[in-house]
Protein backbone atom coordinates (compact mmCIF):
# COMPACT_ATOMS: atom_id res chain seq x y z
CA UNK A 1 0.00 0.00 0.00
CA UNK A 2 1.61 3.51 -0.91
CA UNK A 3 1.53 5.79 1.81
CA UNK A 4 -0.80 8.46 1.27
CA UNK A 5 -0.01 12.12 1.68
CA UNK A 6 -2.26 12.27 5.23
CA UNK A 7 -0.25 9.56 6.74
CA UNK A 8 3.01 11.09 5.75
CA UNK A 9 1.78 14.55 7.11
CA UNK A 10 0.82 13.20 10.45
CA UNK A 11 3.61 11.14 10.96
CA UNK A 12 5.98 14.41 10.43
CA UNK A 13 3.76 16.03 13.09
CA UNK A 14 4.16 13.20 15.55
CA UNK A 15 7.68 13.17 15.21
CA UNK A 16 7.68 16.63 15.36
CA UNK A 17 6.23 16.97 18.46
CA UNK A 18 8.02 14.26 19.99
CA UNK A 19 11.35 16.17 18.68
CA UNK A 20 10.21 19.24 20.42
CA UNK A 21 9.49 18.17 24.04
CA UNK A 22 12.37 16.16 23.81
CA UNK A 23 14.67 19.17 22.89
CA UNK A 24 12.95 21.29 25.37
CA UNK A 25 15.25 19.32 28.02
CA UNK A 26 18.35 18.84 26.34
CA UNK A 27 18.32 22.98 25.08
CA UNK A 28 22.10 23.08 26.47
CA UNK A 29 23.19 19.57 24.39
CA UNK A 30 25.09 20.37 21.35
CA UNK A 31 23.58 20.36 18.18
CA UNK A 32 22.90 17.22 15.85
CA UNK A 33 25.90 16.38 13.18
CA UNK A 34 25.04 13.80 11.29
CA UNK A 35 24.54 13.06 7.70
CA UNK A 36 21.83 14.75 6.00
CA UNK A 37 19.78 12.21 4.62
CA UNK A 38 20.47 11.81 1.03
CA UNK A 39 23.61 14.51 1.30
CA UNK A 40 27.14 13.60 2.95
CA UNK A 41 28.32 15.86 5.76
CA UNK A 42 31.79 16.61 5.86
CA UNK A 43 32.53 15.34 9.40
CA UNK A 44 34.89 12.62 10.42
CA UNK A 45 34.27 10.03 13.16
CA UNK A 46 35.43 10.86 16.49
CA UNK A 47 38.33 9.19 17.97
CA UNK A 48 36.69 6.35 19.42
CA UNK A 49 33.82 6.67 18.86
CA UNK A 50 31.18 4.50 16.01
CA UNK A 51 28.45 5.69 13.92
CA UNK A 52 25.50 2.71 12.49
CA UNK A 53 23.41 4.24 9.83
CA UNK A 54 19.83 2.94 8.88
CA UNK A 55 18.23 4.47 5.55
CA UNK A 56 15.07 3.06 4.26
CA UNK A 57 13.15 4.70 1.05
CA UNK A 58 10.01 3.20 -0.49
CA UNK A 59 8.59 4.83 -3.20
CA UNK A 60 5.08 5.14 -4.96
CA UNK A 61 5.36 1.91 -6.87
CA UNK A 62 6.35 -0.79 -3.40
CA UNK A 63 9.94 -1.31 -4.43
CA UNK A 64 11.97 -0.39 -1.41
CA UNK A 65 15.99 0.10 -0.92
CA UNK A 66 17.21 -0.11 2.23
CA UNK A 67 21.36 0.18 3.36
CA UNK A 68 23.68 -0.11 6.49
CA UNK A 69 26.72 1.78 7.03
CA UNK A 70 29.26 1.70 9.85
CA UNK A 71 31.74 4.57 9.71
CA UNK A 72 34.74 4.11 12.29
CA UNK A 73 37.73 6.74 12.96
CA UNK A 74 41.11 5.25 12.34
CA UNK A 75 43.30 6.58 14.84
CA UNK A 76 41.97 10.06 15.19
CA UNK A 77 39.18 12.47 13.22
CA UNK A 78 41.93 12.70 10.52
CA UNK A 79 41.15 9.23 9.02
CA UNK A 80 38.05 7.73 8.73
CA UNK A 81 36.85 4.30 6.93
CA UNK A 82 33.29 2.80 6.23
CA UNK A 83 31.28 0.34 4.75
CA UNK A 84 27.63 0.39 3.15
CA UNK A 85 25.79 -3.34 2.25
CA UNK A 86 22.61 -2.26 0.48
CA UNK A 87 19.28 -4.45 0.58
CA UNK A 88 17.02 -3.93 -2.62
CA UNK A 89 13.63 -5.12 -3.48
CA UNK A 90 12.78 -4.61 -7.38
CA UNK A 91 9.58 -6.54 -8.72
CA UNK A 92 9.21 -9.85 -6.77
CA UNK A 93 13.15 -10.07 -6.38
CA UNK A 94 14.81 -8.89 -2.68
CA UNK A 95 18.84 -8.90 -3.05
CA UNK A 96 21.73 -7.32 -1.40
CA UNK A 97 23.01 -4.87 -3.70
CA UNK A 98 26.51 -3.86 -4.54
CA UNK A 99 28.41 -3.26 -1.05
CA UNK A 100 31.05 -0.28 -0.77
CA UNK A 101 33.87 0.64 0.86
CA UNK A 102 34.56 4.29 1.98
CA UNK A 103 37.81 5.73 3.02
CA UNK A 104 37.54 9.35 4.24
CA UNK A 105 40.30 12.30 4.81
CA UNK A 106 39.40 15.20 6.86
CA UNK A 107 41.52 17.61 4.83
CA UNK A 108 39.71 21.24 5.96
CA UNK A 109 38.51 21.51 9.36
CA UNK A 110 36.25 19.28 11.85
CA UNK A 111 32.79 19.12 13.87
CA UNK A 112 33.90 22.27 15.63
CA UNK A 113 35.36 24.47 12.51
CA UNK A 114 32.92 27.15 10.67
CA UNK A 115 33.85 25.13 7.60
CA UNK A 116 34.57 21.06 6.89
CA UNK A 117 36.32 19.28 3.49
CA UNK A 118 36.62 15.64 4.15
CA UNK A 119 37.09 13.81 0.55
CA UNK A 120 35.92 10.29 -0.36
CA UNK A 121 37.26 7.42 -1.99
CA UNK A 122 35.27 4.18 -2.32
CA UNK A 123 35.25 0.72 -4.03
CA UNK A 124 32.04 -0.61 -4.94
CA UNK A 125 32.40 -4.35 -5.12
CA UNK A 126 30.42 -6.55 -7.91
CA UNK A 127 27.63 -8.21 -4.88
CA UNK A 128 24.60 -7.41 -6.53
CA UNK A 129 23.40 -9.61 -9.64
CA UNK A 130 24.07 -7.59 -12.74
CA UNK A 131 21.71 -10.22 -15.11
CA UNK A 132 18.64 -9.09 -12.44
CA UNK A 133 19.45 -5.54 -12.28
CA UNK A 134 21.03 -5.43 -8.92
CA UNK A 135 24.50 -4.34 -9.68
CA UNK A 136 26.73 -3.09 -12.08
CA UNK A 137 28.78 -6.52 -12.43
CA UNK A 138 32.05 -4.88 -12.02
CA UNK A 139 34.17 -3.51 -9.60
CA UNK A 140 33.99 0.20 -9.36
CA UNK A 141 35.18 3.29 -7.88
CA UNK A 142 33.45 6.59 -6.46
CA UNK A 143 34.97 9.74 -5.90
CA UNK A 144 32.99 12.92 -3.70
CA UNK A 145 33.86 16.01 -2.01
CA UNK A 146 31.65 16.71 0.87
CA UNK A 147 31.70 20.83 1.90
CA UNK A 148 29.76 21.56 4.94
CA UNK A 149 29.53 24.78 6.16
CA UNK A 150 28.23 27.04 9.07
CA UNK A 151 26.62 29.65 7.70
CA UNK A 152 24.61 31.09 10.95
CA UNK A 153 25.69 29.92 13.96
CA UNK A 154 23.46 26.67 15.64
CA UNK A 155 20.76 28.18 13.54
CA UNK A 156 21.96 27.30 9.88
CA UNK A 157 24.09 24.29 8.38
CA UNK A 158 24.81 23.57 4.40
CA UNK A 159 26.30 20.69 3.13
CA UNK A 160 27.16 20.15 -0.18
CA UNK A 161 28.39 17.52 -2.70
CA UNK A 162 30.19 16.61 -6.21
CA UNK A 163 31.24 13.26 -7.05
CA UNK A 164 31.78 10.77 -9.97
CA UNK A 165 31.18 7.42 -10.28
CA UNK A 166 33.38 5.34 -12.83
CA UNK A 167 33.20 1.43 -13.83
CA UNK A 168 35.39 0.13 -16.03
CA UNK A 169 33.04 -2.99 -17.18
CA UNK A 170 30.03 -2.05 -16.12
CA UNK A 171 27.60 -5.08 -17.17
CA UNK A 172 23.26 -4.91 -18.40
CA UNK A 173 21.15 -7.26 -17.78
CA UNK A 174 21.96 -9.31 -21.40
CA UNK A 175 25.56 -9.67 -20.62
CA UNK A 176 27.06 -7.03 -22.59
CA UNK A 177 30.03 -4.60 -21.17
CA UNK A 178 31.38 -1.33 -21.05
CA UNK A 179 32.52 1.62 -19.51
CA UNK A 180 30.42 4.27 -17.37
CA UNK A 181 30.64 7.25 -15.81
CA UNK A 182 28.33 9.08 -13.43
CA UNK A 183 28.38 12.19 -12.26
CA UNK A 184 25.96 13.58 -9.29
CA UNK A 185 25.85 16.78 -7.47
CA UNK A 186 23.65 17.48 -3.93
CA UNK A 187 23.00 20.57 -1.39
CA UNK A 188 20.89 20.31 2.00
CA UNK A 189 20.39 23.04 4.21
CA UNK A 190 19.54 22.26 7.95
CA UNK A 191 17.88 24.36 10.01
CA UNK A 192 18.42 23.96 14.05
CA UNK A 193 15.07 24.96 14.90
CA UNK A 194 16.48 23.59 18.07
CA UNK A 195 19.90 21.78 19.39
CA UNK A 196 18.07 17.98 19.17
CA UNK A 197 15.40 18.81 16.30
CA UNK A 198 16.25 20.35 12.69
CA UNK A 199 13.97 21.17 9.65
CA UNK A 200 15.88 20.09 6.54
CA UNK A 201 15.44 19.88 2.71
CA UNK A 202 17.91 18.62 0.02
CA UNK A 203 18.46 18.46 -3.37
CA UNK A 204 20.19 15.50 -5.42
CA UNK A 205 20.92 16.15 -9.19
CA UNK A 206 22.58 13.08 -11.10
CA UNK A 207 23.75 11.77 -14.79
CA UNK A 208 23.95 8.24 -14.26
CA UNK A 209 25.42 6.50 -17.55
CA UNK A 210 24.64 2.74 -18.18
CA UNK A 211 25.34 0.00 -20.87
CA UNK A 212 22.69 -0.78 -23.51
CA UNK A 213 24.75 -3.28 -25.16
CA UNK A 214 28.06 -4.60 -26.73
CA UNK A 215 30.23 -1.54 -26.21
CA UNK A 216 27.05 0.81 -26.24
CA UNK A 217 25.87 2.96 -23.25
CA UNK A 218 23.34 5.61 -22.72
CA UNK A 219 22.69 8.40 -20.09
CA UNK A 220 19.55 8.85 -17.34
CA UNK A 221 19.34 12.26 -15.70
CA UNK A 222 17.61 12.35 -12.23
CA UNK A 223 16.44 15.23 -9.71
CA UNK A 224 15.18 14.93 -6.67
CA UNK A 225 14.20 17.90 -3.75
CA UNK A 226 13.65 16.23 0.00
CA UNK A 227 11.97 17.90 3.26
CA UNK A 228 12.67 16.29 5.84
CA UNK A 229 12.62 15.97 9.82
CA UNK A 230 15.60 14.79 12.39
CA UNK A 231 15.31 14.99 15.98
CA UNK A 232 18.06 13.24 18.75
CA UNK A 233 18.39 11.67 22.26
CA UNK A 234 21.59 11.97 24.30
CA UNK A 235 21.42 8.89 26.52
CA UNK A 236 23.90 7.18 29.04
CA UNK A 237 27.20 6.25 28.14
CA UNK A 238 27.73 8.94 25.61
CA UNK A 239 25.29 6.99 23.05
CA UNK A 240 23.56 9.26 20.64
CA UNK A 241 20.41 8.14 18.88
CA UNK A 242 18.84 9.81 15.70
CA UNK A 243 15.64 9.36 13.80
CA UNK A 244 14.42 11.14 11.09
CA UNK A 245 12.03 11.42 8.14
CA UNK A 246 11.47 12.80 4.83
CA UNK A 247 9.24 12.64 1.31
CA UNK A 248 11.35 12.92 -1.39
CA UNK A 249 9.71 14.06 -4.63
CA UNK A 250 11.17 13.92 -8.49
CA UNK A 251 11.42 17.39 -10.46
CA UNK A 252 11.98 17.97 -13.93
CA UNK A 253 13.24 14.55 -15.23
CA UNK A 254 12.30 12.69 -12.59
CA UNK A 255 8.58 14.28 -12.02
CA UNK A 256 5.77 12.53 -10.51
CA UNK A 257 8.33 10.14 -8.90
CA UNK A 258 7.25 10.12 -4.56
CA UNK A 259 9.13 7.63 -2.33
CA UNK A 260 8.90 7.79 1.78
CA UNK A 261 12.48 8.11 3.38
CA UNK A 262 13.30 6.64 6.98
CA UNK A 263 16.30 7.34 8.57
CA UNK A 264 18.00 5.92 12.30
CA UNK A 265 21.16 6.39 13.73
CA UNK A 266 23.09 5.35 16.32
CA UNK A 267 26.40 6.68 17.59
CA UNK A 268 28.75 5.46 20.68
CA UNK A 269 32.17 4.92 21.86
CA UNK A 270 33.90 2.09 21.49
CA UNK A 271 36.82 2.52 23.72
CA UNK A 272 37.64 4.13 26.67
CA UNK A 273 38.44 7.74 26.43
CA UNK A 274 41.55 9.31 28.16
Amino acid sequence: MNPSPLAIVALLVLAAASASAQADSAAAAEPIQDNSFLVEEAYNQDPGVVQHISNFARDRGGDWAYSFTQEWPLGGVRNQISYTIPLVHAGDETRIGDVMVNYRYQWIGDADARVAVAPRLTAILPTGSARRGFGAGAFGVQGAIPLSVVVVDRVLVAHSNVGVTYFSRAQDPAGNRGATTSFFLAQSAVWLVRPMFNLLVEGVWARDQFVTGPNSTDTEERAVISPGIRFGWNLPGGVQVVPGIAVPFGIGPSEGERALFLYFSVEHPFKRQR
